[in-house]
C-alpha cells in the first residue's frame, strides 16, 4: 500500500457510462493514449473514432499531449486493466459537472495526501477510514469536510486510529477550507437640496449603517457628493446583497421624507480587488479635482460628518 498514491474513489474502476478526466500521454494511429486521473493513473484509450463526431482532419486540433480532457467510460475490462474511451459522446453539460466534481476530488485527494504525509500512515487507508465514507453520507467528503468547520459531529463517520490523525486533518481543513467573506457593494446617488439638505444626507445614509447585523457590517464611503458607496462583507453573498438592498431602501425613504432623492447607479453585487482599485482610483481622481475647484475646502468640511473615505 503506497503512502501517498491512491485513486480518489473506492471502486477501482470507473463506471461504465460514467465521465472521468484523464490526461492525454501518446497520440497514435489507433488514437489516444490516456491515464484516468481520479483512479490513480490507470490506462485508457480514446480510439480514433470516438475523437470526434465530425470528419478529423487534424488529430492535434482535437486532443493534445499534456491536456486533460472529460471522456466518457465505453468498455471496462478489469481482468486485461483496458478502458475503453469516448471524447464525442460528451456534451458541454457532462464537462461542466465532470470538472465540477473532479476539482473537489482532487481538493480531498491534497488534504489526505497531507494528512498521509504528515502522519506516515498509507493514503488508502486513510481514504478507507475516512473519505470513502464521508463520501457515501454526504455525497462528498469535500462537502463533508466544509461542514465539520461549524459541524463536528461530521466525524462520527468517519474512523480514526489515532488522535494524531484527526487533529493533523481537522487543523489543515480549518487553514484550507474556512471560507473567505465576500466583499459586497452597491452604488448610490443621494441628494437634498433643501434647507437642511446636507444633515438629511447624512441622516439618511445614517440609517443604511444601521441595517448592519453581526453577520454582515454596512459601511457608507464617500466618492464625491452625490456618489456614495454602500459595503458590506459576509460569508453569504445573498445575505451580503439581501443587506445593501434593505439599507438602499431606508436610505430612499429618508432622503424623500426630507424632499431629496436616492438613485441607484450599481445595485448590490459582489466585487473583486479590481472592483475596489477602480473604485479608489476613482476616488483619488475625484479628489484630485475637487481640490482644484475654489471653495471646495468649505464644502468638504461640510461632509465630514457622514463617511470618510478609507
Amino acid at each position: 500500500m503506497s503512502l501517498t498514491n491512491c485513486r480518489f474513489y473506492e471502486e477501482k474502476f470507473p463506471e461504465i457510462d460514467s465521465f472521468v478526466m484523464v490526461n492525454v500521454k501518446q497520440i497514435a494511429e489507433m488514437g489516444a493514449y490516456v491515464k484516468l486521473l481520479e483512479y490513480d493513473n490507470i490506462d485508457g484509450m480514446i480510439l480514433l473514432s470516438e475523437l470526434s463526431r465530425r470528419r478529423i482532419r487534424s488529430i492535434q486540433k482535437l486532443i493534445r499531449v499534456g491536456r486533460n480532457e472529460v471522456v466518457v467510460v465505453l468498455r471496462v475490462d478489469k481482468e486485461k486493466g483496458y478502458i475503453d474511451l469516448s471524447k464525442r459522446r460528451v456534451s458541454p453539460e457532462d464537462i461542466i459537472k465532470c470538472e465540477e466534481r473532479y476539482n473537489k476530488s482532487k481538493m480531498v485527494h491534497s488534504i489526505m495526501r497531507h494528512v498521509a504525509e504528515k502522519t506516515n500512515v498509507p493514503l488508502e487507508e486513510l481514504y478507507q477510514d475516512i473519505a470513502w465514507p464521508l463520501n457515501k453520507k454526504y455525497g462528498h467528503a469535500v462537502d463533508a469536510f466544509k461542514l465539520s468547520i461549524t459541524n463536528p459531529s461530521v466525524w462520527d463517520e468517519a474512523s480514526f486510529k489515532s488522535a494524531v490523525i484527526k487533529d493533523e486533518l481537522i487543523g489543515f481543513i480549518s487553514k484550507r477550507l474556512t471560507p473567505q467573506p465576500t466583499k459586497v457593494r452597491a452604488d448610490v446617488e443621494v441628494t437634498c437640496f433643501g434647507y437642511d439638505g446636507i444633515d438629511a444626507v447624512k441622516e439618511a445614509l445614517r440609517t443604511a449603517e444601521a441595517k448592519s447585523s453581526e453577520s454582515a457590517q454596512v459601511k457608507v464611503r464617500l466618492v464625491s457628493p452625490p456618489l456614495y458607496v454602500l459595503t458590506s462583507q459576509t460569508l453569504d453573498k445573498q445575505i451580503g446583497i439581501d443587506v445593501l438592498n434593505e439599507a438602499i431602501k431606508e436610505v430612499d425613504a429618508n432622503i424623500r421624507a426630507a424632499g431629496g432623492l436616492c438613485a441607484v447607479k450599481m445595485a448590490p453585487k459582489a466585487v473583486t480587488e479590481n472592483d475596489d482599485a477602480e473604485l479608489q482610483a476613482l476616488m483619488d481622481k475625484r479628489e484630485r479635482e475637487n481640490q482644484e475647484v475654489s471653495g471646495d475646502e468649505d464644502e468638504s468640511e461640510s461632509d465630514e460628518g457622514v463617511v470618510a473615505a478609507e
